[in-house]
């Protein structure tokens, strides 16, 4: 019974540190709040929340994570970024990963994304654009992260009055 009390309660600091990951950058939200339904699952041998629900959350943990990479590019795209831009971003991306984590995503994003664009000769104005576009999808990123995570949140509190 302790342990079970124990798991509970560490799966909702790793739903709400996940939470606070969503809007700090440098911890991984959306993995840290659905390894929190996963302690809870354990925690109650799946019983409360099945693993079959655990497994959806994981299902929509993966889309949304997905969607995080691919919502930005939506948004430079719509405001017409260039190929070069695109791939400017997708390069800028994973080098910021490498070298600033998280956070280093969003900086090489648009660092690329503003190279790329310079490389092809866009001017300040376009390209001041197409970056509102990139953080316009960033925002539209979040909120959906901020959602599922909220959801999963909800979901727990729900299945703490089952037990």
């Amino acid at each position: 019974m302790a342990l079970e009390i124990i798991l509970i309660v560490l799966a909702f600091i790793f739903v709400l540190v996940g939470i606070a990951g969503i809007i700090l950058p440098f911890l991984p939200g959306i993995p840290l709040a659905w390894l929190g339904v996963l302690i809870f699952g354990f925690a109650g041998d799946f019983s409360v929340i099945s693993l079959r629900m655990v497994l959806i959350f994981l299902f929509l943990s993966l889309v949304v994570s997905a969607l995080d990479l691919i919502v930005p590019m939506i948004g430079a795209k719509k405001y017409k970024a260039s190929k070069e831009g695109l791939a400017g971003a997708i390069f800028g991306s994973v080098a910021g990963f490498l070298i600033g984590g998280p956070i280093g995503i969003i900086l090489g994003f648009c660092m690329g994304l503003i190279f790329g664009e310079m490389y092809v000769g866009r001017g300040s104005q376009e390209i001041s654009g197409i970056l509102r576009g990139t953080v316009i999808g960033f925002l539209l990123s979040g909120l959906i992260k901020l959602m599922l995570a909220l959801t999963m949140l909800g979901y727990l509190i729900v299945a703490i009055f089952k037990i």
